[in-house]
């Protein structure tokens, strides 16, 4: 009896299909009955082929001249990890059989489910007849619907074409502006200048984001704090001033003070009212659990919260998902459930155990799961829908699984509940005719807060079990004391506070997966930002990765929490605003790929032409690397007066040169860039440093002094080799030119700041007994000279922060302590001290870290 082949995206979907069709039975790596068997792939099987997967022997070495390598048609293989080969296998097997007249595509509904089928039954080889399976939800009713409404490959053509087309040209784009932009940023030396439609427009987000903190310039301004006693006891209020706030200027608010003498005359005032005027105002706000998660808005959470990295989530949801089964499919962009998910979440619900039971339970009880769109809506979902608890009960958890699977399900039972009410009062406190702000906040009605711990209702806010349950938007709220009197208050004290504007913050990787989800809020066009509103920059599945793949190709670095563009990024951009190739670094390209993919979708845009405008980009952006010159007489003429010639050194892109062509100084050697300055000191004295921040081709930092030799090359000194008391030059170390540290108590012999540590004499004379010694760089924190004199003067330095576990890769604060026989120790923090020494590597007696 013949059959059809259902091919579902993951084994799950595959399950659930099983189940909602009836009376399969098991097979090792398939479900199958009297009409179905049904297989499962787990996401991409396949992928388009390399350049040297098409001809090896012509693309294996990067050239210019073989550039731009544009496939037509374009080749599809095998992916090269084991267990996808093994899945592909078993799919091509099931295609071929003969009792299999019929294809059904049933891989997730949307553009990616749609090229996984496609590539599978492209390697496949297959002639076989397929239609499509089109499932927005996975439950019974919703499976056997589609099932008895197949779609043919002429109503899928559109998305097809949009699938190949977006995968063909991230393919053009990527690897032939990668090859072009290496070749000329490197030339013959190491290194790849990755270049991508997501990741470099993410990339530019955040070295822009650089460029605004550079060029920032503080301003001082004043705030006056006004602290005030009633019957009920105390508060405190900020000065607000009568002018209107200048909404032109992102730094003027209500409570800053510009001039000091506007704010010493205001203070002068202030100390002769003995009373203020109190007036309040309330009012009550509601306010709503958040939504159910996707995976950005986990990632986002889950990094604020608990400090994981987007990969990190991504991976501890995974595993909840495949290996534990308890819960749903986290590479998800929506936040909501299909409108025929009632019944499945009841069911959900009634399962939940443990501490969930009871919360869970009051949601059915009151009956609360009823219509509402913010909850269950069609609209909102494309490929997948939100991430909830399956309903199975978890075991084995780990510390980092229970906190994300903690997350989910508490999210899934607060948003059942009703909003919790607050009483706001906004207090005016009038002292003269200078105004005073206070705003406090009372739980009335804790609400969906019951879920995250034991809510209280009155002056007091929720005490909550956990620390870590907290919502974010409770911190630093407080009630007010009543004011019975209604009318007076007097005043304690009034201190005058002089602050300055800051500089933006640089991105997390919460912040930067919030900027890449709005990227199309940076798209001037209304079309390409309609377009990207959906989307943004890359998709949730991706969005970690492309973070992971900038710090892993030195473009960004992890300092804390923080994310730095890196010297690589910086002359990455250079480059490509030299060839006028900016256009890769907006987030305009998605915007207008997106907007030309939907239409394509929608049958109003054909392939041919959207690739025809791809294949032309990519020859543009190619020329232009290609035949990019700088000119002699754009290169700026410095300061720096090279020796060889008398004259001012010329700034090129890449490099500081003579005019004679004697000298050229690269502006980044080993991941650092230089200051003109610095140039400046090298050319002049033949040497320059020690300098630190330089990084090592495993990625590590390292200290050195730069010289120049006789021959004009700048080399490394890193003051120490083999042979004992001499330089990396092989010369005798010259004391006299080290700059001094101060003095090793215990041997009173004078320490100094050497290339790549801090040592004593004897040290660096190459005695082993008795000596002094701390590397420059201690597990990747670069140590400051003022650290070291403290510590030689005190025995302990000041709270050093970023310091990174080897064992565990996370950042870590402390406090060097130095040991008797010079050995360096650790110190915590008093709060974390407990945490900190569990996963912090110590570095044995006189011995050198990193």
């Amino acid at each position: 009896m013949p059959k059809a082949l259902i091919i579902a995206e993951k084994p799950s979907v595959a399950q659930d299909i099983a189940k909602a069709l009836g009376r399969f039975k098991k097979e090792s790596d398939y479900f199958e009955n009297d009409s179905y068997v049904i297989a499962a792939a787990a996401g991409h099987l396949v992928e388009l082929c390399m350049p040297e997967d098409i001809d090896a022997k012509q693309y294996r070495f990067w050239q210019l001249g073989k550039l731009p390598i544009m496939p037509d048609p374009f080749e599809v293989k095998p992916v090269s990890d084991k267990r996808g080969k093994d899945r592909l296998t078993t799919l091509k097997k099931l295609i071929k059989r003969k009792d299999v007249d019929l294809i059904l595509n049933a891989c997730d509904a949307g553009r990616e489910g749609e090229l996984i089928f496609t590539y599978i039954y492209q390697v496949s080889g297959s002639k076989k007849p397929y239609k499509r399976v089109w499932m927005q939800s996975m439950t019974r009713n919703s499976i056997t619907e589609a099932f008895a409404n197949l779609r043919s490959p002429e109503q899928m053509a559109g998305l097809e074409d949009a699938a190949r087309s977006r995968s063909e040209a991230d393919w053009l784009i990527g690897i032939n502006a990668t090859r072009a932009v290496t070749k000329r940023m490197f030339g013959r030396g190491k290194g790849v200048a990755t270049v991508g439609r997501v990741q470099t427009p993410t990339l530019s987000i955040v070295f822009d984001r650089e460029k605004e903190i550079r060029s920032f310039k503080p301003r001082d301004y004043w705030r006056i704090h006004g602290h005030f006693e009633v019957e009920e006891g105390s508060y405190e209020g900020i000065l607000h001033k009568s002018d209107a706030v200048d909404k032109s200027d992102n730094h003027d608010k209500a409570d800053r003070l510009w001039e000091k003498a506007a704010a010493d005359n205001a203070l002068e005032a202030l100390n002769s009212k003995p009373v203020g005027a109190v007036s309040d105002e309330k009012k009550r706000t509601r306010q709503s659990s958040g939504r159910l998660y996707d995976l950005t808005s986990l990632q986002r959470e889950a990094n604020g919260r608990f400090g994981f990295s987007a990969a990190r989530t991504l991976q501890v949801a995974q595993s909840l998902y495949e290996r534990h089964t308890v819960v749903t499919y986290p590479r998800t962009d929506s936040r909501a459930l299909p409108e025929d998910y009632i019944p499945t979440v009841k069911e959900t619900l009634g399962q939940l155990d443990g501490d969930y039971r009871p919360l869970a339970g009051k949601v059915l009880e009151n009956n609360w799961v009823t219509p509402n769109k913010r909850i269950f809506n069609n609209a909102q979902i494309s490929d997948h829908f939100a991430i909830i608890p399956t309903g199975e009960k978890p075991s084995k958890l780990t510390a980092e699984e229970e906190k994300i699977f903690d997350m989910v399900t508490r999210r899934f039972i607060a948003i059942f509940y009703p909003p919790a009410e607050f009483d706001v009062t906004t207090r005016t406190t009038m002292v003269g005719d200078l105004k005073f702000h206070t705003e406090g906040k009372v739980l009335v009605k804790p609400g969906y807060l019951d879920v995250y711990g034991r809510a209280a209702v009155g002056s007091e806010l929720p005490a909550l079990t956990d620390k870590d349950k907290q919502p974010d938007w409770l911190k630093g709220i407080d009630p007010l004391p009543e004011n019975p009197s209604g009318y007076w208050a007097k005043p304690d004290s009034f201190d005058l506070e002089a602050e300055q504007t800051k500089p933006p913050s640089r991105f997390t990787e919460a912040t930067l997966l919030s900027a890449m989800e709005g990227a199309g809020k940076l798209v001037e066009d209304d079309e390409l930002a309609e377009a990207m509103k959906e989307k943004g920059l890359g998709t949730p599945a991706t969005r970690a990765s492309t973070i992971d793949h900038l710090v892993k190709e030195t473009y960004l670095e992890r300092d804390a929490k923080f994310l730095v563009p890196t010297a690589k990024a910086e002359r990455l951009f250079d480059f490509l605003s030299a060839i006028t190739a900016e256009e890769l670094t907006r987030p305009d390209l998605t915007g207008e790929w997106e907007h030309k993919l939907r239409l394509m979708e929608q049958n109003k845009l054909d392939r041919s032409s959207f690739m025809k405008g791809i294949r032309d980009m990519t020859q543009k952006v190619v020329d232009r690397v290609k035949n990019f010159e700088e000119n002699e007489e754009d290169a700026l003429e410095t300061t720096i007066v090279s020796p060889t010639d008398n004259k001012p050194m010329k700034e090129y892109l890449q490099c500081y040169k003579s005019q004679d062509g004697e000298i050229t100084i690269y502006k980044t050697i080993a991941g650092r860039k230089f200051e003109e300055s610095e140039v400046q000191q090298l050319v002049k004295d033949r040497q320059v440093g020690p300098l630190d921040d330089f990084r090592s081709k495993a990625g590590k930092p390292f200290s050195a002094i730069l010289r120049l030799d006789a021959m004009n090359k700048v080399s490394f000194d890193f003051g120490e080799s083999s042979r004992d008391g001499e330089n990396g030059n092989g010369e005798p170390i010259n004391l006299e030119e080290l700059a001094k540290v101060g003095v090793y108590a215990e041997t009173g012999e004078t320490v100094y700041e050497a290339p790549n540590a801090y040592a004593c004499a004897r040290s660096l004379q190459g005695e082993k007994d008795k000596t002094f010694r701390i590397s420059r760089t201690m597990l990747g924190k670069t140590l400051a000279k003022e650290d070291i004199e403290k510590m030689l003067k005190d025995g302990k330095t000041d709270l050093i922060k970023g310091f990174k576990s080897k064992r565990t890769g996370r950042n870590f604060d402390a406090f060097l302590l130095l040991k008797k026989g010079g050995g360096i120790g650790f110190e915590f923090p008093p709060r974390a001290a407990k945490k900190a020494a569990k996963k912090a590597t110590k570095k044995p007696a006189n011995s050198e870290t990193d």
